[in-house]
């Protein structure tokens, strides 16, 4: 399926709080929604209690335009828009269960990070191992936090397909007075601005935890843009505006909130945590740890020299001194 219209049904994979803000802002706006809960006590408390028990449980959801399934080839069977959100890390676990073809689906990621061992992107993964098409897959980036678009708060999202028309289809199934969302054609630069902004919120919870203050921490957010903007250019030219919200907009948000989970495994890391201690203590997954070793590949193969993804895998996989690392980092800014 390469054109969609008004007629389209969606389907959601997962049961995390963007999936559940996702599945609640499609449902509010009138579409009925086809949503994958493998998750025994989410199933229940959706099915019974009209919302999540485990996430964002202050988003209301639909129990009349929401068809929850345990089956994940029924929900995808019976949908045309198949919108992933599912943690990048487990991602590839749950497609590995789906026996029933992609073929004619349009697949969108609404996931920011890289499948671990394929260092691939979401939608890399999902082109080379279902075969689908660049031209039927899409995404959903931000900047936004689900925290914020569950309770209503203004937010901005960003959809990007190929086709302009598919994104403004999609945008339009999500949006809403209280949720503005623009579209883009920059699949590849969207999608790899959302993992690398994963990976530079660790840095600045780094810097953060270990005591640095406001002024250092905006210069060192000036400069993982500018080393985004490096990387996309290098790797794949084309015509984009990094001050746009999903790149520079989301940027920012994942580095200076609070609900980011990734500046939060920093911030343990710079207070003294190791990185095992610092992952344990998370109760949601942290993008940007599987990321940064994707990316730190993926640099070497362009030779693209970034220092401020480099110090972050220095730090989560080469057991470098968060400090150490850091005052060395500072020095080349």
């Amino acid at each position: 399926m390469n054109n969609l219209d008004h007629t389209s049904r969606f389907a959601v994979i997962g049961h995390g709080s963007w999936a559940t803000t996702i599945v609640g802002k499609l449902s509010r706006n009138g579409h009925l929604v086809r949503w994958f809960v493998s998750n025994d006590e989410v199933r229940e408390g959706v099915l019974s209690e009209g919302f999540n028990p485990k996430y964002v449980s202050d988003m209301e959801i639909d129990r009349d335009s929401v068809k929850v399934s345990a089956n994940i080839d029924e929900t995808v069977s019976d949908s045309d828009i198949v919108i992933l959100a599912v943690p990048s890390a487990y991602l590839k676990s749950v497609l590995d269960t789906l026996t029933v073809s992609l073929d004619g689906k349009f697949v969108v990621s609404a996931v920011k990070g890289m499948i671990p061992v394929a260092n691939k992107t979401v939608l890399e993964y999902v082109h080379s191992h279902f075969g689908i098409s660049f031209k039927s897959l899409g995404l959903i980036a931000g900047p936004s936090h689900a925290e914020e678009v569950s309770r209503g708060r203004l937010s901005f999202l960003t959809v990007a397909c190929v086709s302009e028309d598919n994104a403004a289809l999609i945008a339009s199934a999500l949006g809403s007075e209280t949720l503005r969302v623009s579209i883009s054609d920059d699949i590849y630069g969207i999608e790899y601005a959302s993992i690398l902004k994963n990976i530079y919120a660790i840095a600045a919870g780094l810097a953060f935890g270990l005591g640095y203050g406001d002024n250092f921490l905006a210069v060192l957010i000036s400069r993982c843009a500018s080393e985004m903007k490096l990387f996309l250019d290098s790797s794949y030219p084309f015509t984009r505006d990094i001050e746009q919200n999903a790149y520079l907009g989301d940027l920012l948000v994942t580095c200076y909130s609070p609900f980011s989970r990734n500046r939060q495994l920093g911030a343990l890391i710079g207070r003294g945590c190791s990185v095992d201690m610092a992952l344990s203590e998370m109760t949601m997954v942290a993008e940007g740890y599987y990321a940064v070793r994707g990316m730190h590949q993926i640099r070497e193969r362009f030779g693209i020299e970034m220092p401020i993804a480099e110090t972050v895998y220095r730090v989560l996989y080469e057991k470098a001194r968060a400090r150490k690392a850091m005052a060395s980092l500072a020095r080349k800014l």
